[in-house]
């Protein structure tokens, strides 16, 4: 099997571990997050309903237009800096932290201390 695979495998399952633990509620939903080689995605979803309440990626108009390119640590600043606003809108004030089997630096990192920094609490 070549690295690649191996390191996806490696990941989901990691991922997988993670869920096992990490349930979002409606007083504190989970804040999860996908990286991908050009663009991060991260959504607050309440798992009890199944529902998504905020989703904000690079790709999300408002936040593409203040970024050149997704995949970089100051795209990833400016989604966390998005998301806890559009958070704060909807009276979210505290989520659960899922890095989706990610390690925590860099651009993963940078989404959390930026959400963080504009009042999100996990």
């Amino acid at each position: 099997m070549d690295a690649i695979k191996e390191k996806r495998k490696k990941r989901a399952k990691r991922h997988k571990r993670i869920r096992k633990k990490v349930i979002g509620t409606c007083e504190r939903p989970r804040l999860s997050i996908y990286r991908s080689l050009k663009n991060i995605y991260c959504q607050i979803i309440d798992d009890n309903e199944g529902k998504t309440l905020v989703a904000v990626s690079t790709l999300t108009p408002e936040v593409r237009v203040s970024v050149k390119y997704g995949g970089n640590v100051k795209a990833a600043e400016v989604v966390g800096e998005k998301l806890a606003e559009e958070a704060k809108k909807k009276g979210i004030t505290k989520v659960v932290f899922d890095r989706g089997g990610y390690d925590y630096h860099g651009r993963i990192k940078a989404l959390a201390e930026s959400a963080r920094k504009n009042s999100l609490i996990f």
